[in-house]
């Protein structure tokens, strides 16, 4: 008996492939393909490329895939937008994160500081003494 290495379940191995680590169970195989996929676009270029080009002529062939499902489904066009919005933010945070002195004020001897829920992801946001600009966005 052998144990599946994604659903910790024992199995027979087969007769044929003794070396045989996953069970038959439809999932644990799909999870196995999918391993074996990523493992391969890594470590082989012309497997790499061939998925690649294959992607790239999907794509040529169906122009309008992305414009049809998103008209289909804009709750989830909505919720990737919300998304895009969050990482584009994080984004201008990290770029953020070592730059205490993010705006030149003239050369006053103070710190800025950043403040709110997005703040905490900054990596040296630490001053002992400064003032606190608190920047919110007007209304339309």
């Amino acid at each position: 008996m052998v144990q599946c290495r994604y659903c910790q379940r024992d199995f027979q191995a087969s007769v044929y492939h003794p070396e045989q680590r996953v069970c038959s169970e439809p999932e644990c195989q799909r999870r196995r393909r999918g391993d074996y996929h990523r493992l391969k676009i890594q470590t082989d270029a012309n497997y790499r490329d061939t998925v690649r080009n294959s992607q790239s002529k999907w794509r040529e062939q169906h122009p309008d895939y992305w414009k049809e499902y998103r008209r289909r489904h804009p709750e989830s066009a909505e919720r990737n937008r919300g998304q895009q919005q969050r990482r584009d933010g994080q984004r201008r945070l990290e770029s953020l994160a070592k730059n205490n002195l993010a705006f030149d004020l003239k050369s006053i001897v103070s710190a800025v500081w950043f403040v709110g829920p997005a703040a905490a992801d900054l990596a040296k946001n630490n001053l002992a003494s400064a003032k606190v600009f608190i920047c919110q966005p007007h209304g339309p």
